[in-house]
Protein backbone atom coordinates (compact mmCIF):
# COMPACT_ATOMS: atom_id res chain seq x y z
CA UNK A 1 0.00 0.00 0.00
CA UNK A 2 1.91 3.31 -1.38
CA UNK A 3 0.59 6.83 0.20
CA UNK A 4 0.61 8.95 -2.07
CA UNK A 5 3.55 11.63 -1.39
CA UNK A 6 1.29 14.61 -2.52
CA UNK A 7 -1.29 16.90 -0.72
CA UNK A 8 -5.02 15.89 -1.06
CA UNK A 9 -8.02 17.57 -0.81
CA UNK A 10 -9.42 16.89 2.38
CA UNK A 11 -12.61 15.26 2.93
CA UNK A 12 -15.68 16.43 4.83
CA UNK A 13 -14.91 14.13 7.99
CA UNK A 14 -12.73 11.77 9.90
CA UNK A 15 -13.49 7.84 10.00
CA UNK A 16 -13.70 7.96 13.42
CA UNK A 17 -16.77 10.70 12.47
CA UNK A 18 -18.96 7.89 10.35
CA UNK A 19 -21.93 7.02 12.79
CA UNK A 20 -21.12 3.34 13.33
CA UNK A 21 -17.50 2.88 11.82
CA UNK A 22 -15.89 0.48 13.11
CA UNK A 23 -12.42 -0.20 11.44
CA UNK A 24 -12.67 -4.20 12.39
CA UNK A 25 -15.37 -4.76 10.76
CA UNK A 26 -13.87 -2.96 7.67
CA UNK A 27 -13.33 -6.21 5.34
CA UNK A 28 -9.33 -7.01 4.97
CA UNK A 29 -8.47 -6.77 0.87
CA UNK A 30 -4.46 -8.34 1.57
CA UNK A 31 -2.72 -10.25 3.89
CA UNK A 32 1.24 -9.57 3.60
CA UNK A 33 2.29 -13.53 4.34
CA UNK A 34 4.66 -13.56 1.38
CA UNK A 35 7.14 -10.88 2.30
CA UNK A 36 9.97 -12.27 4.63
CA UNK A 37 9.73 -11.37 8.53
CA UNK A 38 12.35 -9.66 9.96
CA UNK A 39 14.97 -12.23 11.36
CA UNK A 40 15.18 -12.60 14.95
CA UNK A 41 19.07 -11.78 15.61
CA UNK A 42 18.20 -8.70 13.63
CA UNK A 43 15.76 -7.18 16.39
CA UNK A 44 18.12 -8.07 19.39
CA UNK A 45 19.65 -4.56 20.88
CA UNK A 46 23.20 -4.94 19.85
CA UNK A 47 21.53 -5.23 15.86
CA UNK A 48 19.30 -2.66 16.08
CA UNK A 49 21.84 -0.26 17.92
CA UNK A 50 24.12 -1.29 14.45
CA UNK A 51 20.82 -0.47 12.49
CA UNK A 52 20.55 3.23 13.29
CA UNK A 53 24.01 4.02 13.68
CA UNK A 54 24.54 2.69 9.84
CA UNK A 55 21.30 2.65 8.51
CA UNK A 56 20.79 0.96 5.16
CA UNK A 57 19.02 2.79 1.87
CA UNK A 58 15.81 2.11 2.03
CA UNK A 59 12.00 4.43 1.30
CA UNK A 60 8.87 4.62 4.13
CA UNK A 61 5.87 2.80 2.64
CA UNK A 62 3.65 5.10 4.02
CA UNK A 63 3.70 8.66 4.42
CA UNK A 64 1.05 10.68 4.37
CA UNK A 65 -2.72 9.89 5.38
CA UNK A 66 -5.23 11.87 2.82
CA UNK A 67 -6.00 14.64 4.53
CA UNK A 68 -9.67 15.65 6.81
CA UNK A 69 -9.29 18.50 8.45
CA UNK A 70 -8.60 22.00 7.28
CA UNK A 71 -6.18 23.19 10.03
CA UNK A 72 -3.04 23.87 10.60
CA UNK A 73 0.28 21.32 10.34
CA UNK A 74 1.35 20.32 13.93
CA UNK A 75 4.16 19.09 14.98
CA UNK A 76 4.36 16.13 17.26
CA UNK A 77 6.66 13.03 18.29
CA UNK A 78 5.86 9.31 19.37
CA UNK A 79 8.19 6.60 21.46
CA UNK A 80 8.59 3.52 19.62
CA UNK A 81 9.93 1.93 23.21
CA UNK A 82 11.22 -1.20 22.48
CA UNK A 83 11.45 -3.07 26.15
CA UNK A 84 14.42 -5.42 26.26
CA UNK A 85 12.68 -8.44 27.71
CA UNK A 86 13.79 -11.79 26.93
CA UNK A 87 11.62 -11.56 23.87
CA UNK A 88 11.74 -7.88 22.89
CA UNK A 89 8.41 -5.96 23.48
CA UNK A 90 6.84 -2.51 21.89
CA UNK A 91 5.12 -0.50 24.41
CA UNK A 92 2.06 0.90 23.42
CA UNK A 93 -1.04 2.61 24.71
CA UNK A 94 -4.87 2.62 24.61
CA UNK A 95 -6.07 6.19 24.48
CA UNK A 96 -8.92 6.89 26.76
CA UNK A 97 -12.61 7.33 25.14
CA UNK A 98 -13.45 10.97 26.21
CA UNK A 99 -10.25 12.49 24.23
CA UNK A 100 -11.28 14.62 21.13
CA UNK A 101 -8.89 12.63 18.87
CA UNK A 102 -8.06 9.26 18.17
CA UNK A 103 -10.02 8.17 21.47
CA UNK A 104 -9.89 4.20 22.30
CA UNK A 105 -7.05 3.46 19.54
CA UNK A 106 -3.82 1.73 20.40
CA UNK A 107 -0.72 4.27 19.80
CA UNK A 108 2.50 4.84 20.72
CA UNK A 109 3.00 6.94 24.26
CA UNK A 110 3.92 10.69 22.32
CA UNK A 111 2.09 14.12 21.34
CA UNK A 112 2.23 17.22 20.23
CA UNK A 113 5.99 19.01 20.24
CA UNK A 114 6.04 21.82 22.19
CA UNK A 115 8.02 25.25 21.76
CA UNK A 116 10.82 24.81 24.67
CA UNK A 117 11.71 20.94 23.30
CA UNK A 118 15.04 20.42 21.81
CA UNK A 119 13.97 18.01 19.12
CA UNK A 120 11.72 15.13 18.22
CA UNK A 121 13.22 13.07 20.90
CA UNK A 122 12.77 15.27 23.55
CA UNK A 123 8.73 15.42 22.82
CA UNK A 124 8.50 11.97 22.46
CA UNK A 125 10.50 11.15 25.64
CA UNK A 126 8.40 14.25 27.79
CA UNK A 127 5.09 13.02 26.46
CA UNK A 128 6.06 9.11 27.32
CA UNK A 129 6.49 10.00 30.91
CA UNK A 130 3.79 12.62 31.06
CA UNK A 131 1.15 10.03 29.78
CA UNK A 132 2.69 6.65 31.19
CA UNK A 133 5.21 7.86 33.69
CA UNK A 134 7.66 6.52 31.93
CA UNK A 135 11.22 8.11 32.98
CA UNK A 136 13.98 9.14 29.99
CA UNK A 137 16.64 7.43 32.28
CA UNK A 138 15.14 4.24 31.17
CA UNK A 139 14.98 4.85 27.38
CA UNK A 140 18.43 4.87 24.72
CA UNK A 141 17.49 6.52 21.95
CA UNK A 142 17.86 4.84 18.66
CA UNK A 143 16.68 7.50 15.86
CA UNK A 144 14.09 8.88 14.67
CA UNK A 145 12.50 7.37 11.65
CA UNK A 146 10.87 9.36 8.39
CA UNK A 147 7.77 11.82 9.34
CA UNK A 148 4.02 10.74 9.19
CA UNK A 149 1.56 13.16 8.91
CA UNK A 150 -1.79 11.90 9.46
CA UNK A 151 -5.41 13.15 8.04
CA UNK A 152 -6.20 15.40 11.17
CA UNK A 153 -2.30 16.97 9.57
CA UNK A 154 -0.39 16.04 13.04
CA UNK A 155 3.65 15.72 11.51
CA UNK A 156 5.38 12.83 13.91
CA UNK A 157 8.65 11.82 14.69
CA UNK A 158 8.59 8.05 15.28
CA UNK A 159 11.27 8.27 18.15
CA UNK A 160 12.67 4.68 18.31
CA UNK A 161 14.51 3.62 21.71
CA UNK A 162 15.34 0.21 23.83
CA UNK A 163 13.28 0.73 26.79
CA UNK A 164 15.33 -0.87 30.17
CA UNK A 165 12.37 -3.90 31.47
CA UNK A 166 12.83 -2.65 35.05
CA UNK A 167 10.98 0.81 34.85
CA UNK A 168 7.60 1.62 36.78
CA UNK A 169 4.79 3.40 34.80
CA UNK A 170 1.88 5.33 36.07
CA UNK A 171 -0.34 6.01 33.41
CA UNK A 172 -2.21 9.35 33.24
CA UNK A 173 -5.83 8.13 33.87
CA UNK A 174 -7.44 11.51 31.72
CA UNK A 175 -5.01 10.17 28.35
CA UNK A 176 -4.39 6.22 28.66
CA UNK A 177 -7.02 3.86 29.55
CA UNK A 178 -4.26 0.46 29.14
CA UNK A 179 -0.42 0.24 28.64
CA UNK A 180 0.35 -3.10 27.25
CA UNK A 181 3.58 -4.83 24.64
CA UNK A 182 3.22 -6.83 21.69
CA UNK A 183 6.13 -8.44 21.13
CA UNK A 184 8.38 -6.86 18.03
CA UNK A 185 8.85 -10.66 15.97
CA UNK A 186 5.34 -10.41 16.06
CA UNK A 187 4.69 -7.07 14.61
CA UNK A 188 7.77 -7.51 11.93
CA UNK A 189 6.09 -10.67 10.57
CA UNK A 190 4.47 -9.15 7.74
CA UNK A 191 2.03 -12.47 7.99
CA UNK A 192 0.23 -10.13 10.64
CA UNK A 193 0.06 -6.95 8.34
CA UNK A 194 -3.44 -6.97 6.62
CA UNK A 195 -4.70 -4.24 4.27
CA UNK A 196 -8.13 -2.83 4.52
CA UNK A 197 -9.85 -0.33 2.11
CA UNK A 198 -12.63 1.86 3.49
CA UNK A 199 -15.28 3.58 0.62
CA UNK A 200 -18.47 4.87 1.54
CA UNK A 201 -20.17 8.22 0.54
CA UNK A 202 -17.36 9.25 -1.48
CA UNK A 203 -14.50 8.37 1.14
CA UNK A 204 -12.00 6.60 -0.08
CA UNK A 205 -9.33 5.33 3.18
CA UNK A 206 -6.79 2.70 2.88
CA UNK A 207 -4.64 1.99 6.33
CA UNK A 208 -2.78 -1.68 7.78
CA UNK A 209 -3.77 -3.36 11.11
CA UNK A 210 -2.13 -5.89 12.61
CA UNK A 211 -4.78 -7.54 15.21
CA UNK A 212 -2.81 -9.17 18.12
CA UNK A 213 -4.23 -11.64 20.92
CA UNK A 214 -2.86 -10.05 23.84
CA UNK A 215 -3.78 -12.91 26.78
CA UNK A 216 -7.24 -13.26 25.31
CA UNK A 217 -7.82 -9.53 25.25
CA UNK A 218 -7.85 -8.37 21.45
CA UNK A 219 -5.49 -5.69 20.19
CA UNK A 220 -6.63 -4.14 17.06
CA UNK A 221 -3.21 -1.67 16.07
CA UNK A 222 -4.19 -0.16 13.08
CA UNK A 223 -4.21 3.30 11.45
CA UNK A 224 -1.10 5.39 12.06
CA UNK A 225 0.20 3.31 14.77
CA UNK A 226 0.16 0.10 12.44
CA UNK A 227 1.43 2.36 9.47
CA UNK A 228 4.48 3.29 11.07
CA UNK A 229 5.60 -0.14 12.68
CA UNK A 230 4.82 -0.88 8.62
CA UNK A 231 7.97 1.84 8.22
CA UNK A 232 9.56 0.14 11.18
CA UNK A 233 9.59 -3.12 8.92
CA UNK A 234 10.63 -1.63 5.99
CA UNK A 235 13.51 -0.12 7.91
CA UNK A 236 15.04 -3.49 9.63
CA UNK A 237 14.55 -5.41 6.31
CA UNK A 238 16.20 -3.10 3.91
Amino acid sequence: MNTPHRSEPPVAVALSAIPGFDPRKVPVTQVDAHLPSVNAAALTATALRQRFANPPVWAPEVVLEKPYANRAPAQAAVLVGIVQREQPMVLLTERTAHLSTHSGQVAFPGGRTDPEDASPSHTALREAHEEVGLAAAYAEVLGVLPTYVTGSSFIISPVVALVAPDFELQPNPHEVADVFEVPLAFLMNPAHHRHHVFEAGGIHRQWFSMPYDDGGQHRFIWGATAGMLRNLYRFLSA
